[in-house]
Protein backbone atom coordinates (compact mmCIF):
# COMPACT_ATOMS: atom_id res chain seq x y z
CA UNK A 1 0.00 0.00 0.00
CA UNK A 2 1.33 3.46 -0.88
CA UNK A 3 -0.06 6.84 0.10
CA UNK A 4 0.84 10.13 -1.60
CA UNK A 5 3.29 8.35 -3.87
CA UNK A 6 4.02 11.54 -5.79
CA UNK A 7 5.72 13.15 -2.77
CA UNK A 8 9.41 13.94 -2.96
CA UNK A 9 10.57 11.63 -0.16
CA UNK A 10 9.25 8.11 0.43
CA UNK A 11 9.04 6.45 3.85
CA UNK A 12 8.48 2.70 4.20
CA UNK A 13 6.63 1.82 7.42
CA UNK A 14 7.11 -1.80 8.56
CA UNK A 15 4.88 -3.12 11.38
CA UNK A 16 2.90 -6.35 11.73
CA UNK A 17 0.21 -4.60 13.82
CA UNK A 18 -2.39 -2.54 11.90
CA UNK A 19 -2.64 -0.18 14.87
CA UNK A 20 1.10 0.48 14.72
CA UNK A 21 0.97 1.28 11.02
CA UNK A 22 -2.03 3.60 11.50
CA UNK A 23 -0.31 5.40 14.37
CA UNK A 24 2.78 6.16 12.32
CA UNK A 25 0.66 7.13 9.33
CA UNK A 26 -1.31 9.64 11.40
CA UNK A 27 1.90 11.17 12.74
CA UNK A 28 3.47 11.63 9.28
CA UNK A 29 0.51 12.50 7.06
CA UNK A 30 0.58 16.13 5.99
CA UNK A 31 4.37 16.36 6.47
CA UNK A 32 5.15 16.15 2.75
CA UNK A 33 6.24 12.49 2.66
CA UNK A 34 5.02 9.58 0.56
CA UNK A 35 4.16 6.58 2.74
CA UNK A 36 4.39 2.88 1.89
CA UNK A 37 3.53 0.00 4.23
CA UNK A 38 4.77 -3.55 4.83
CA UNK A 39 3.22 -6.02 7.29
CA UNK A 40 6.21 -8.31 7.84
CA UNK A 41 9.96 -8.68 7.28
CA UNK A 42 9.96 -10.51 3.90
CA UNK A 43 7.45 -8.04 2.48
CA UNK A 44 9.59 -5.16 3.73
CA UNK A 45 12.63 -6.53 1.87
CA UNK A 46 10.63 -6.91 -1.36
CA UNK A 47 9.25 -3.35 -1.15
CA UNK A 48 12.64 -1.93 -0.22
CA UNK A 49 14.17 -3.48 -3.34
CA UNK A 50 11.32 -2.27 -5.54
CA UNK A 51 10.94 1.27 -4.16
CA UNK A 52 14.35 2.12 -2.63
CA UNK A 53 12.70 4.41 -0.05
CA UNK A 54 14.41 7.41 1.53
CA UNK A 55 13.72 6.14 5.06
CA UNK A 56 12.45 2.96 6.72
CA UNK A 57 10.56 3.00 10.03
CA UNK A 58 11.02 -0.58 11.21
CA UNK A 59 9.23 -2.35 14.04
CA UNK A 60 11.47 -4.72 15.98
CA UNK A 61 9.09 -7.26 17.50
CA UNK A 62 7.53 -9.04 14.51
CA UNK A 63 6.77 -12.78 14.15
CA UNK A 64 8.97 -14.86 11.87
CA UNK A 65 11.63 -12.36 10.76
CA UNK A 66 12.06 -9.67 13.41
CA UNK A 67 13.22 -6.12 12.75
CA UNK A 68 16.87 -6.79 13.69
CA UNK A 69 17.09 -9.59 11.10
CA UNK A 70 15.44 -7.38 8.46
CA UNK A 71 17.95 -4.65 9.24
CA UNK A 72 20.92 -7.02 8.93
CA UNK A 73 19.68 -8.24 5.55
CA UNK A 74 19.15 -4.68 4.32
CA UNK A 75 22.68 -3.75 5.26
CA UNK A 76 24.04 -6.71 3.29
CA UNK A 77 22.40 -5.59 0.02
CA UNK A 78 24.61 -3.07 -1.84
CA UNK A 79 21.84 -0.91 -3.27
CA UNK A 80 19.88 -0.85 0.01
CA UNK A 81 22.70 -0.78 2.52
CA UNK A 82 22.74 3.01 2.84
CA UNK A 83 18.98 3.55 3.32
CA UNK A 84 18.45 5.20 6.73
CA UNK A 85 16.52 3.04 9.22
CA UNK A 86 14.80 4.11 12.43
CA UNK A 87 13.86 1.22 14.72
CA UNK A 88 10.44 1.65 16.36
CA UNK A 89 9.79 -0.66 19.32
CA UNK A 90 8.38 -1.04 22.82
CA UNK A 91 11.76 -2.37 23.97
CA UNK A 92 13.50 0.47 25.78
CA UNK A 93 16.29 -1.33 27.64
CA UNK A 94 19.91 -0.52 26.95
CA UNK A 95 20.77 -3.96 25.55
CA UNK A 96 17.99 -3.74 22.93
CA UNK A 97 19.06 -0.27 21.86
CA UNK A 98 22.69 -1.36 21.51
CA UNK A 99 21.67 -4.47 19.56
CA UNK A 100 19.70 -2.32 17.11
CA UNK A 101 22.48 0.21 16.65
CA UNK A 102 25.10 -2.51 16.19
CA UNK A 103 22.89 -4.11 13.52
CA UNK A 104 23.05 -0.84 11.57
CA UNK A 105 20.14 1.30 12.76
CA UNK A 106 20.53 5.05 12.30
CA UNK A 107 18.18 5.91 15.17
CA UNK A 108 15.92 4.32 17.77
CA UNK A 109 12.40 5.41 18.84
CA UNK A 110 10.48 3.75 21.67
CA UNK A 111 6.72 3.29 22.07
CA UNK A 112 4.52 5.04 23.04
CA UNK A 113 5.80 7.41 20.36
CA UNK A 114 6.19 11.10 21.09
CA UNK A 115 4.75 12.97 18.08
CA UNK A 116 7.23 15.88 18.14
CA UNK A 117 10.21 13.60 18.78
CA UNK A 118 9.38 11.30 15.85
CA UNK A 119 8.80 14.15 13.41
CA UNK A 120 12.04 15.83 14.47
CA UNK A 121 14.07 12.64 14.09
CA UNK A 122 12.54 11.95 10.67
CA UNK A 123 13.25 15.51 9.47
CA UNK A 124 16.83 15.31 10.69
CA UNK A 125 17.52 12.03 8.94
CA UNK A 126 15.82 13.21 5.76
CA UNK A 127 18.08 16.27 5.68
CA UNK A 128 21.15 14.07 6.11
CA UNK A 129 19.87 11.67 3.47
CA UNK A 130 19.31 14.49 0.98
CA UNK A 131 22.85 15.68 1.62
CA UNK A 132 24.17 12.14 1.05
CA UNK A 133 22.24 11.85 -2.20
CA UNK A 134 23.53 15.23 -3.31
CA UNK A 135 27.08 14.10 -2.55
CA UNK A 136 26.52 10.86 -4.46
CA UNK A 137 25.16 12.80 -7.43
CA UNK A 138 28.15 15.16 -7.30
CA UNK A 139 30.58 12.23 -7.25
CA UNK A 140 28.79 10.64 -10.20
CA UNK A 141 28.91 13.93 -12.09
CA UNK A 142 32.62 14.38 -11.41
CA UNK A 143 33.28 10.81 -12.53
CA UNK A 144 31.41 11.55 -15.75
CA UNK A 145 33.46 14.74 -16.22
CA UNK A 146 36.72 12.86 -15.68
CA UNK A 147 35.71 10.10 -18.07
CA UNK A 148 34.86 12.75 -20.66
CA UNK A 149 38.21 14.47 -20.13
CA UNK A 150 40.02 11.19 -20.61
CA UNK A 151 38.13 10.63 -23.85
CA UNK A 152 39.18 14.05 -25.12
CA UNK A 153 42.78 13.44 -24.14
CA UNK A 154 42.86 10.04 -25.84
CA UNK A 155 41.59 11.75 -28.98
CA UNK A 156 44.43 14.30 -28.70
CA UNK A 157 46.95 11.48 -28.21
CA UNK A 158 45.68 9.85 -31.38
CA UNK A 159 45.82 13.13 -33.30
CA UNK A 160 49.45 13.63 -32.30
CA UNK A 161 50.27 9.94 -32.87
CA UNK A 162 51.19 9.54 -29.19
CA UNK A 163 51.56 6.09 -27.68
CA UNK A 164 48.23 4.88 -26.34
CA UNK A 165 47.62 5.81 -22.72
CA UNK A 166 50.46 8.35 -22.40
CA UNK A 167 48.35 11.09 -20.86
CA UNK A 168 46.54 8.82 -18.40
CA UNK A 169 49.81 7.13 -17.48
CA UNK A 170 51.68 10.35 -16.67
CA UNK A 171 48.64 11.68 -14.77
CA UNK A 172 48.60 8.63 -12.50
CA UNK A 173 52.34 8.74 -11.87
CA UNK A 174 52.13 12.47 -11.14
CA UNK A 175 49.53 11.76 -8.46
CA UNK A 176 51.84 9.16 -6.90
CA UNK A 177 54.65 11.67 -6.64
CA UNK A 178 52.39 14.54 -5.53
CA UNK A 179 51.02 12.37 -2.72
CA UNK A 180 54.53 11.51 -1.54
CA UNK A 181 55.35 15.22 -1.55
CA UNK A 182 52.43 15.99 0.75
CA UNK A 183 49.82 17.57 -1.52
CA UNK A 184 46.36 17.61 0.06
CA UNK A 185 43.67 15.21 -1.26
CA UNK A 186 41.73 18.00 -2.98
CA UNK A 187 44.93 19.21 -4.62
CA UNK A 188 45.65 15.66 -5.83
CA UNK A 189 42.40 15.57 -7.77
CA UNK A 190 43.19 18.87 -9.48
CA UNK A 191 46.75 17.69 -10.11
CA UNK A 192 45.42 14.57 -11.81
CA UNK A 193 43.16 16.59 -14.09
CA UNK A 194 45.90 19.08 -14.86
CA UNK A 195 48.34 16.31 -15.77
CA UNK A 196 45.70 14.66 -17.91
CA UNK A 197 45.16 17.95 -19.77
CA UNK A 198 48.82 18.97 -19.94
CA UNK A 199 48.90 19.24 -23.74
CA UNK A 200 45.26 20.19 -24.34
CA UNK A 201 46.40 23.52 -25.81
CA UNK A 202 47.84 21.64 -28.79
CA UNK A 203 44.29 21.30 -30.06
CA UNK A 204 44.76 24.86 -31.32
CA UNK A 205 48.05 24.10 -33.10
CA UNK A 206 47.56 23.58 -36.87
CA UNK A 207 48.21 20.06 -38.16
CA UNK A 208 50.78 21.50 -40.56
CA UNK A 209 52.92 22.35 -37.52
CA UNK A 210 51.92 19.71 -35.01
CA UNK A 211 52.41 16.85 -37.48
CA UNK A 212 55.13 18.41 -39.62
CA UNK A 213 57.65 15.93 -41.01
CA UNK A 214 60.95 17.59 -40.12
CA UNK A 215 62.20 20.34 -37.81
CA UNK A 216 60.16 23.44 -37.11
CA UNK A 217 61.42 26.84 -38.22
CA UNK A 218 61.49 29.81 -35.85
CA UNK A 219 58.01 31.03 -36.81
CA UNK A 220 56.56 27.56 -36.33
CA UNK A 221 58.30 27.24 -32.97
CA UNK A 222 56.74 30.52 -31.92
CA UNK A 223 53.30 29.07 -32.68
CA UNK A 224 54.07 25.75 -30.98
CA UNK A 225 55.18 27.51 -27.81
CA UNK A 226 51.81 29.21 -27.55
CA UNK A 227 50.04 25.97 -26.62
CA UNK A 228 50.23 26.71 -22.86
CA UNK A 229 48.50 30.03 -23.54
CA UNK A 230 45.86 28.22 -25.60
CA UNK A 231 45.37 25.79 -22.70
CA UNK A 232 44.86 28.70 -20.33
CA UNK A 233 42.33 30.31 -22.67
CA UNK A 234 40.42 27.03 -22.89
CA UNK A 235 40.49 25.99 -19.22
CA UNK A 236 40.32 29.25 -17.24
CA UNK A 237 36.66 30.05 -18.09
CA UNK A 238 35.58 26.59 -16.80
CA UNK A 239 35.16 26.84 -13.02
CA UNK A 240 35.32 23.06 -12.61
CA UNK A 241 38.75 22.88 -14.30
CA UNK A 242 40.26 26.21 -13.24
CA UNK A 243 42.11 24.71 -10.22
CA UNK A 244 43.78 22.24 -12.61
CA UNK A 245 45.28 24.96 -14.82
CA UNK A 246 48.75 25.12 -13.24
CA UNK A 247 50.11 22.09 -15.08
CA UNK A 248 48.78 22.82 -18.59
CA UNK A 249 49.93 26.45 -18.30
CA UNK A 250 53.28 26.02 -16.53
CA UNK A 251 54.73 22.56 -17.27
CA UNK A 252 57.22 23.97 -19.80
CA UNK A 253 58.71 26.40 -17.28
CA UNK A 254 62.24 25.46 -16.16
CA UNK A 255 63.88 25.61 -12.76
CA UNK A 256 66.63 27.88 -14.16
CA UNK A 257 64.08 30.34 -15.62
CA UNK A 258 64.70 29.49 -19.28
CA UNK A 259 61.34 27.91 -19.97
CA UNK A 260 58.07 29.33 -21.30
CA UNK A 261 55.51 30.91 -21.54
CA UNK A 262 56.50 33.31 -18.70
CA UNK A 263 60.10 32.39 -17.88
CA UNK A 264 59.26 31.52 -14.27
CA UNK A 265 62.20 30.45 -12.13
CA UNK A 266 62.56 28.10 -9.16
CA UNK A 267 59.67 28.15 -6.72
CA UNK A 268 57.86 30.73 -8.83
CA UNK A 269 56.75 27.71 -10.86
CA UNK A 270 53.62 26.14 -9.33
CA UNK A 271 54.50 22.99 -7.44
CA UNK A 272 52.19 20.66 -9.42
CA UNK A 273 53.88 21.80 -12.65
CA UNK A 274 57.33 21.13 -11.18
CA UNK A 275 56.22 17.66 -10.16
CA UNK A 276 54.65 16.90 -13.51
CA UNK A 277 57.65 17.97 -15.60
CA UNK A 278 59.82 15.32 -13.93
CA UNK A 279 57.23 12.60 -14.49
CA UNK A 280 56.65 13.65 -18.11
CA UNK A 281 60.33 13.30 -18.99
CA UNK A 282 60.56 10.02 -17.08
CA UNK A 283 57.64 8.59 -19.04
CA UNK A 284 59.09 9.75 -22.35
CA UNK A 285 62.49 8.18 -21.72
CA UNK A 286 61.22 4.89 -20.28
CA UNK A 287 58.74 4.32 -23.12
CA UNK A 288 59.59 2.71 -26.44
CA UNK A 289 59.33 5.03 -29.40
CA UNK A 290 59.38 4.26 -33.14
CA UNK A 291 62.82 5.89 -33.42
CA UNK A 292 64.46 4.31 -30.33
CA UNK A 293 63.95 1.75 -27.58
CA UNK A 294 63.35 2.92 -24.04
CA UNK A 295 66.14 3.73 -21.62
CA UNK A 296 66.72 1.62 -18.54
CA UNK A 297 65.27 3.10 -15.36
CA UNK A 298 68.68 3.62 -13.75
CA UNK A 299 69.89 5.57 -16.75
CA UNK A 300 66.87 7.86 -16.75
CA UNK A 301 67.35 8.40 -13.03
CA UNK A 302 70.88 9.61 -13.65
CA UNK A 303 69.62 11.94 -16.38
CA UNK A 304 67.07 13.49 -14.02
CA UNK A 305 69.69 13.93 -11.29
CA UNK A 306 72.16 15.48 -13.74
CA UNK A 307 69.54 18.07 -14.73
CA UNK A 308 68.23 18.80 -11.24
CA UNK A 309 68.75 22.50 -10.66
CA UNK A 310 68.54 23.40 -14.35
CA UNK A 311 65.54 21.70 -15.96
CA UNK A 312 63.99 20.32 -12.78
CA UNK A 313 63.30 21.15 -9.14
CA UNK A 314 66.06 19.28 -7.22
CA UNK A 315 63.69 18.32 -4.38
CA UNK A 316 61.16 16.86 -6.82
CA UNK A 317 63.85 14.81 -8.55
CA UNK A 318 65.14 13.47 -5.24
CA UNK A 319 61.67 12.49 -4.03
CA UNK A 320 60.83 10.91 -7.38
CA UNK A 321 63.99 8.78 -7.36
CA UNK A 322 63.15 7.78 -3.80
CA UNK A 323 59.60 6.87 -4.83
CA UNK A 324 60.86 4.71 -7.70
CA UNK A 325 63.31 2.99 -5.38
CA UNK A 326 60.60 2.30 -2.79
CA UNK A 327 58.16 0.98 -5.38
CA UNK A 328 60.86 -1.14 -6.96
CA UNK A 329 61.67 -2.75 -3.60
CA UNK A 330 58.07 -3.89 -3.09
CA UNK A 331 56.85 -7.26 -4.29
CA UNK A 332 54.28 -5.36 -6.34
CA UNK A 333 54.44 -1.67 -7.34
CA UNK A 334 51.60 0.61 -6.36
CA UNK A 335 48.96 -0.08 -8.97
CA UNK A 336 47.37 2.62 -11.06
CA UNK A 337 43.98 1.16 -10.12
CA UNK A 338 44.74 1.83 -6.44
CA UNK A 339 45.65 5.44 -7.18
CA UNK A 340 42.46 5.98 -9.18
CA UNK A 341 40.29 4.29 -6.55
CA UNK A 342 41.77 6.49 -3.82
CA UNK A 343 40.86 9.56 -5.87
CA UNK A 344 37.42 8.27 -6.83
CA UNK A 345 38.31 8.32 -10.52
CA UNK A 346 36.89 6.11 -13.28
CA UNK A 347 38.77 2.96 -14.21
CA UNK A 348 41.58 3.58 -16.67
CA UNK A 349 41.28 2.17 -20.19
CA UNK A 350 43.24 -0.96 -20.98
CA UNK A 351 46.90 -0.57 -21.88
CA UNK A 352 47.70 2.34 -19.51
CA UNK A 353 50.02 0.55 -17.07
CA UNK A 354 52.76 2.96 -15.97
CA UNK A 355 54.95 0.03 -14.93
CA UNK A 356 55.61 -1.45 -18.37
CA UNK A 357 58.98 -3.18 -18.69
CA UNK A 358 61.83 -1.19 -20.23
CA UNK A 359 63.51 -2.20 -23.46
CA UNK A 360 67.31 -2.04 -24.05
CA UNK A 361 69.02 1.31 -24.09
CA UNK A 362 69.01 3.50 -27.22
CA UNK A 363 71.11 6.25 -28.69
CA UNK A 364 71.68 8.88 -25.94
CA UNK A 365 71.91 11.77 -28.41
CA UNK A 366 68.36 11.11 -29.54
CA UNK A 367 67.07 11.03 -25.97
CA UNK A 368 68.84 14.24 -25.06
CA UNK A 369 67.02 15.90 -27.95
CA UNK A 370 63.68 14.56 -26.76
CA UNK A 371 64.08 15.72 -23.17
CA UNK A 372 65.30 19.15 -24.13
CA UNK A 373 62.62 19.60 -26.75
CA UNK A 374 59.89 18.76 -24.27
CA UNK A 375 60.92 21.79 -22.24
CA UNK A 376 61.09 24.14 -25.22
CA UNK A 377 64.85 24.65 -25.06
CA UNK A 378 66.42 26.15 -28.19
CA UNK A 379 68.72 23.26 -29.11
CA UNK A 380 72.18 24.05 -30.45
CA UNK A 381 73.42 20.56 -31.20
CA UNK A 382 74.75 19.01 -34.39
CA UNK A 383 72.04 19.15 -37.06
CA UNK A 384 71.13 15.51 -36.51
CA UNK A 385 67.68 14.73 -37.84
CA UNK A 386 66.06 12.38 -35.37
CA UNK A 387 62.73 10.83 -36.37
CA UNK A 388 59.99 11.19 -33.80
CA UNK A 389 57.03 9.59 -35.56
CA UNK A 390 56.33 6.21 -37.00
CA UNK A 391 56.30 6.15 -40.81
CA UNK A 392 53.23 7.85 -42.29
CA UNK A 393 51.89 8.43 -45.73
CA UNK A 394 50.83 11.68 -47.30
CA UNK A 395 47.39 12.31 -48.80
CA UNK A 396 48.47 10.65 -52.06
CA UNK A 397 49.61 7.50 -50.27
CA UNK A 398 53.35 8.21 -50.58
CA UNK A 399 55.57 7.69 -47.52
CA UNK A 400 56.38 10.96 -45.78
CA UNK A 401 59.60 11.60 -43.88
CA UNK A 402 59.50 11.47 -40.09
CA UNK A 403 59.88 14.69 -38.26
CA UNK A 404 62.55 15.76 -35.82
CA UNK A 405 62.28 15.51 -32.05
CA UNK A 406 62.98 19.22 -31.88
CA UNK A 407 59.28 19.86 -32.52
CA UNK A 408 58.20 18.24 -29.29
CA UNK A 409 57.39 21.51 -27.56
Amino acid sequence: MVAAADSVSLILIVDDEPSGRRALESLLLGQGYGLAFATNGPEALVLARRMEPDLILLDVMMPGMDGIEVLKRLRSIPRLGEIPVILVTALDDRASRLAGLEAGADDYVTKPIDRCELRTRVRTIMRLNRFRKLQDALVSLEEAYDATLEGWVRALDLREHELEGHSVRVAEMTVRLARVMGLEPDALVHTYRGALLHDIGKIAIPDAILLKAGPLDEDEWAIMRRHPDYARAMIEPIAFLRPALEIPYCHHERWDGKGYPRGLKGEEIPRPARIFSVVDVWDALTSDRPYRPSWERSRVGRYLEDNAGSLFDPEVVARFIELLRDEGSQSRPISSAAVRQALGLPHAPAGCDPHAACAPSGDPSKVELLAAGMHGEQLRLDPLQVPCRSPRKDRDGRPSSDRSLVKSG
